[in-house]
């Protein structure tokens, strides 16, 4: 178990080195600049424990409009990739059920993600790869007026896809191990 100062290295480092550094969200920078990026450590392993987390991070979110967005780091507990999905899935339930939809979103990062359509080692997997597993609940009017002012955002995805698979799988793994350098 990494302490927390150690965590917070490593998604600063990520957030620094990959998301900004090779442009995967065009939109984090001034977030991250602004000081306006949430990061929560779950040091609890259980789903009902990270539901409770999700939920009041919302709360939070709801309470306090200077936060942008926020990245909820599960510290421990679900290294398994099959074992976030669920996770996630429940979550992404529990947002509808709450009465969310439309308020906020998840993104999903994991140090094994795997798109479905994907062999385990595809470089365009490191898109959605972390240092640690994340539920980035993201505020879905903000999100919506950022892409109604960018040029086909729809490209996104398909721009870092491309990227990543330039750049290949070691390379961006190399990236991801650094975020745990001191």
């Amino acid at each position: 178990m990494h302490s927390d100062d150690n965590i917070r290295k490593a998604i600063n480092r990520w957030l620094d080195d990959v998301v900004v550094g090779l442009n995967f969200c065009p939109f984090a920078k001034k977030e991250i600049v602004s000081q306006r990026v949430r990061t929560a450590l779950v040091k609890m392993t259980g789903t009902k424990d990270v539901l409770h987390a999700l939920l009041e991070e919302i709360y939070l979110l709801d309470n306090d409009p200077q936060i942008a967005t926020s990245l909820l780091v599960l510290c421990e507990g679900f290294d398994y990739f099959d074992d976030y999905l669920d996770v996630l899935s429940i979550a992404e339930q529990l947002l509808e059920q709450s009465g969310y939809r439309g308020v906020y979103q998840l993104a999903s990062f994991h140090p094994d993600y795997v798109f479905a359509d994907c062999d385990e080692d595809d470089a365009a997997n490191y898109t959605n790869r972390a240092p640690y597993p994340i539920l980035h609940v993201l505020r879905e009017r903000q999100l919506s007026d950022v892409l109604d002012r960018y040029l086909e955002p729809e490209r996104i995805p398909e721009t870092n896809i491309k990227k990543a698979r330039e750049l290949g799988a070691q390379h961006l793994q190399t990236l991801l191990r650094a975020c745990f350098d001191d």
